[in-house]
């Protein structure tokens, strides 16, 4: 258990950072061997209504997202649905006959985008940015949010397929680059389920594990629990934030075309504690069985290679750990920017929720913020050190 100090450390970081309009506000929580240690709440879900964060408020998960795609991948790979080194193209046809960016010129690629790329982030994927392939993901970006509220929004597969039609950044295998390829493997699991990615996720995941509130949309009755998002103002405070990033509709008011994968879904810090627990627990759940153990070990363990770490490791952030099935694993504690658990995997989302299991400790931290250009910000890993220093 933490000490009255520590947990006076925790609650002092959290209102310092409100306090100083670092965020609106956000809550933590804290399970140690499958039961809940520790729990707080702090600041507005609402500046503008002056309404409080609660427990069941509802958060934009974003990256976190890859997390339970990863997990839908798991599930069809320990059935026997799918084989990790069958090309991409399979599933989606404008994966074939992919070029590569090579400073600018396009050349063939030496051998196909693979399932396994695409969970390790090994496939040339990009995000966005200057070079040719950057730009052509970037005008599928566009095309998405363009279309997203129209009469003709590009749906799961359709805008996967359409990815495959851009430069890859390098051959793939070649290197790391974080990117779109979860989103991919969301329309994969599309096609071989034969249902949408969404219905995926609810009946072999959200339902059997109780997650009530974490979907690609909210039904009316719940989008007042919706968390409203802020952004710096460059003044040293906050400006409300409403914009669709990613092929996001920022609202989650209707049932999307596009279920991305990579960063569609919202949840509460209960909902997705269920989550944790069930990885923690090696795949079960109060009686049900989702993935088995040897299946969770390996969804959990560092996948790079020492050629495709060299890109990982520019991610100064990230020191000490590593990559594997759209998750950071740490390897290497000693090189850590912060106090860290040999073995202890998850990741963050682009508005700053935060997911950490912890192995070897049985410990998981949860951290739900709604603030943009978040990841993992300072005061996180001040909260991590307060914690994991406690064990």
């Amino acid at each position: 258990m933490m000490s009255k100090t520590e947990i006076n450390r925790i609650k002092e970081a959290l209102r310092e950072s409100i306090d100083q309009n670092y965020i609106a506000g956000g809550n933590l929580l804290i399970v140690k061997g499958g039961k809940e240690i520790f729990y707080h709440e702090d600041g507005l879900a609402d500046r503008e209504e002056g309404l409080p964060i609660r427990r069941d408020s509802i958060f934009r998960l974003y990256s976190i997202t890859k997390t339970v795609t990863a997990a839908a991948v798991m599930i069809l790979l320990e059935r026997g649905k799918i084989d990790l080194y069958e090309p991409v193209s399979k599933y989606l046809a404008g994966f074939r006959n992919q070029m590569v960016d090579e400073g600018g010129a396009l050349a063939p690629v030496e051998r196909e985008v693979t399932l396994k790329d695409l969970l390790s982030m090994t496939s040339g994927l990009l995000y966005g940015g200057e070079s040719r392939a950057g730009r052509e993901t970037e005008a599928l970006l566009q095309e998405i949010d363009r279309r997203l509220l129209s009469d003709t929004p590009l749906g799961t597969v359709e805008a996967m397929s359409k990815l495959g039609k851009c430069a890859l950044a390098f051959q793939p295998g070649a290197a790391w680059q974080y990117g779109f390829s979860a989103d991919a493997l969301g329309a994969i699991v599309e096609v071989v389920s034969g249902m949408r990615f969404g219905e995926f996720l609810k009946r072999e995941l959200f339902e059997p594990l109780g997650m009530q509130d974490t979907g690609f949309w909210l039904s009316e009755e719940k989008r007042s629990r919706l968390v409203k998002t802020y952004a710096d103002d460059g003044k040293g405070g906050l400006v409300l934030y409403s914009g669709n990033h990613l092929g996001i509709i920022h609202q989650m008011d209707r049932d999307p075309a596009f279920e991305s994968g990579g960063a569609g879904l919202v949840s509460t810090i209960d909902d997705f504690a269920r989550f944790a627990k069930m990885l923690m627990n090696e795949g079960s759940l109060d009686g049900v069985k989702l993935l088995k153990p040897r299946t969770v070990k390996y969804l959990t363990s560092a996948t790079l290679n020492a050629a495709q770490h060299k890109n990982f490791d520019l991610w100064f952030t990230l020191c000490g750990f590593s990559y594997g099935n759209l998750m950071r694993v740490m390897i290497d504690c000693s090189k850590a920017g912060d106090i860290a658990s040999s073995g202890e995997y998850g990741w963050d989302g682009w508005l700053g929720a935060y997911f950490c299991n912890c192995p070897k400790d049985e410990l998981t931290f949860l951290f739900m913020i709604q603030k943009t250009d978040a990841g993992t910000t300072s005061l996180t890993r001040k909260l991590r050190n307060i914690v994991l220093s406690s064990y």
